[in-house]
C-alpha cells in the first residue's frame, strides 16, 4: 500500500512555499509510514508549469521545487501494463458516458497498478475511476 501524489497536491505545496520534505512529513503524519510516489505524468505537468511561469522568479522557484520532487520521490514510469490498464478503464468508462481527463486517467491507472491510493485536492476527478481510492492531505 502507498500513495501516489496527484499534481494538484504538489502545486499547492509549491505555492505555499513548502519544501518537498514538509509535504512528505505531513503525508506520513496523516497516513503513517507508507510509500509515497508520483506518476511520470506529474513530471510532465510540473515541467509545463516551470515553462509557463510569468516571471524569472516564478520559473526559478518552480524549478527548485521540481528538483526536490525528483530528488525525494520515486517516479513511476508509464509502463505497458499501466498503459493497457488506462486504455481499458477509458474504453469502459467512455462506453457509459463517463469521460476522464487523460492526465487523471494515467495517474489513477498508475496507482491502481501499484495498489496505491491517490492523494489529490481534486478527488472528484479520480472518483470517476472504478476501484481507485482517493484521499486528501
Amino acid at each position: 500500500m502507498g500513495l501516489i501524489l496527484d499534481t494538484s497536491i504538489l502545486i499547492a505545496s509549491e505555492r505555499r512555499g513548502e519544501a518537498v520534505e514538509d509535504l512528505l512529513l505531513r503525508a506520513r503524519v496523516v497516513y503513517g509510514e507508507t510509500d509515497i510516489a508520483l506518476s511520470a505524468i506529474s513530471i510532465v505537468e510540473l515541467t509545463h508549469g516551470i515553462y509557463r511561469g510569468k516571471t524569472d522568479a516564478d520559473r526559478i522557484r518552480r524549478r527548485i521545487f521540481f528538483e526536490g520532487v525528483v530528488r525525494d520521490l520515486i517516479v513511476h514510469p508509464l509502463s505497458l501494463e499501466i498503459a493497457q490498464l488506462a486504455g481499458r478503464i477509458e474504453g469502459e468508462q467512455a462506453a457509459i458516458g463517463n469521460i476522464i481527463a487523460f492526465e487523471d486517467l494515467l495517474i489513477g491507472a498508475t496507482a491502481l497498478h501499484l495498489g496505491f491510493d491517490v492523494a489529490s485536492l481534486n478527488a472528484k476527478h479520480f472518483q470517476r475511476i472504478p476501484g481507485l481510492n482517493t484521499v486528501n492531505l
